[in-house]
């Protein structure tokens, strides 16, 4: 059973976006290495507790919301936000763009005592582009607005060459929900897509494919493994498995050890500020 939740539907066509979207598509991301992207992925800050759009690691806060020089230059993006969202316990505003790419599946909050709520509302998608949670891959259609469940093994990924831009709003509170003023119900169904099981052939020749693996091309190599879950109905964490049992196939216990510490990075334990060393 899927957990994140669509909550309703903003009427995002009485704005004006593409002109601003096509600033988020120009914007410089300023950001550092992200061990968890592959492909092109940037995270693009509208709003936050300091003001400064290059402050883009995503932490609790007890500061007033700060346009950063970003969100001034989006008003009409903005304005989306205030017209259908109270600021008084919003925390970020952030845009994320993800064009032929994907995430390893991984957990948010991880380094934090107690999860906000997260909600996503894409503002340009595609067939494309997809969300999973565990074992489950489905499809947000711009304009609905989502409840991420961010507790459990989760994971985006495009193979759209424009890239799909996501309107992030993190609430401080995972308990209390969030009011959302002027919606329009949704009346499409959830769009949960298909997919078989992989065969054994196909996860013998990916496996296979990796005894050549190097420390230099061990993260290149994760992709295809995170790829396979969108096209494939495996759950988030046999990701995980497929790439440790490929790894271990190069006899390189060293980089066995890598493998499963990227496992633990992602989905089972990390720290405040931690970073992962490819």
């Amino acid at each position: 059973m899927l957990k994140s939740q669509r909550l309703t539907v903003l009427p995002i066509d009485s704005y004006d976006l593409d002109s601003e979207l096509s600033v988020v598509d120009n914007h410089e991301y300023k950001g550092e290495f992200d061990a968890l992207t592959f492909g092109a992925w940037s995270c693009h800050v509208l709003a936050n507790g300091t003001g400064a759009e290059s402050d883009v690691a995503f932490r609790p806060h007890g500061d007033r919301l700060t346009l950063t020089e970003l969100g001034r230059e989006l008003p009409n993006i903005m304005s989306l936000v205030t017209d259908h969202f109270s600021l008084d316990r919003l925390q970020w505003v952030r845009i994320f763009s993800l064009r032929d790419g994907v995430m390893a599946p991984h957990v948010d909050f991880l380094e934090f005592d107690e999860p906000g709520t997260r909600l996503q509302i894409p503002l340009r998608t595609s067939e494309e582009s997809l969300h999973s949670e565990n074992d489950i891959v489905y499809h947000l259609r711009r304009g609905e607005v989502w409840k991420i469940h961010t507790t459990d093994p989760h994971s985006v990924g495009s193979t759209s060459g424009t890239a799909r831009l996501s309107l992030c709003l993190d609430f401080s509170g995972a308990d209390e929900p969030v009011a959302i003023r002027s919606d329009i119900p949704a009346t499409e169904p959830v769009r949960i897509m298909e997919r078989l099981k992989p065969t054994e052939a196909e996860l013998e020749e990916i496996l296979d494919s990796c005894r050549q693996l190097t420390p230099a091309t061990m993260r290149s190599g994760f992709r295809r493994f995170a790829e396979l879950h969108f096209k494939r109905n495996a759950h988030a964490t046999e990701v995980f498995d497929w790439y440790v049992e490929a790894v271990r196939r190069t006899g390189n216990d060293e980089m066995v050890a890598k493998a499963r510490a990227y496992r633990t990075y992602c989905i089972e334990k990390r720290i405040q500020g931690e970073t992962f060393d490819w």
